[in-house]
């Protein structure tokens, strides 16, 4: 590990205008609003300096502050547009962030709509940069042992040749979605430079949850309800997180 201590923040991007779910960062998720969920995870990490949400609501701010996190200021409504990346934001917060308080080395970001997150998963996937200098990025990897096909001038092609031997799903080496809304670890000269991620990463396997959902919809947050319900009757351990917080 290295020897000396780097500043560590989390930036969760939460913005007021949302069209398929109406004030969807706060609507409630087991009675809190869903902007709480991801502070209150960063609460339990032992290596995040600082909880910092960037919005352009008031409302969502308030809820945020009630949580435990920062909200410094709000954002300016270029970067709270449909349009706006959430590269362009991460980078944004991040150097306001700095303007105001400290460099940073390390960015954590987390979304509030992906919902079923292992807060222990936080500190797991800033140590991969701590212990591993070379590593720029750690994030949640959803595995999966499916065949993937893309497009090519016109044509189907196979992402990888190993993909034409279907085999046994146990014989079967997992490939990787990329769940950073979940968590992810990155230096923060890739966010600066406009980045998400590097391209020097480590993948936390997510195998807790084998069902999750992305809050974007009724019916998203219907389903994220239902399979609480569901992990808390058949394992309440995967779930003990929400059940201790939920109101």
């Amino acid at each position: 590990m290295l020897d000396f201590k780097m500043k560590c923040i989390a930036i969760i991007p939460a913005r007021g205008g949302s069209k398929g779910l109406k004030n969807k960062n706060i609507t409630p998720f087991l009675g809190r609003p869903l902007i709480q969920w991801p502070v209150l995870a960063c609460l339990e990490s032992e290596l995040i300096d600082s909880i910092f949400v960037t919005t352009d609501s008031n409302e969502i701010a308030e809820a945020a502050e009630g949580a435990g996190a920062i909200v410094p200021f709000l954002r300016d409504q270029e970067f709270a547009t449909d349009t706006c990346t959430t590269e362009e934001t991460l980078k944004y917060a991040l150097l306001q962030y700095e303007q105001k308080f400290d460099d940073v080395d390390i960015v954590v970001f987390l979304t509030c709509t992906e919902i079923f997150r292992d807060p222990g998963w936080i500190d797991q996937c800033i140590n991969e940069l701590l212990n591993n200098p070379e590593v720029e990025s750690a994030f949640i990897g959803e595995p999966t042992f499916k065949n993937f096909w893309s497009t090519k001038n016109g044509r189907f092609k196979r992402f990888d040749p190993s993909m034409k031997v279907h085999g046994n799903r146990q014989e079967k080496r997992p490939n990787f979605r990329e769940d950073t809304g979940l968590c992810c670890a990155t230096r923060a000269s890739i966010i600066r430079s406009g980045y998400r991620i590097g391209d020097e990463v480590s993948i936390i396997e997510n195998n807790k949850y084998s069902y999750n959902t992305d809050i974007h919809s009724k019916i998203d947050l219907d389903i994220a309800e239902y399979f609480y319900k569901l992990y808390k009757s058949n394992c309440p351990e995967k779930v003990s997180f929400f059940t201790k917080y939920a109101k």
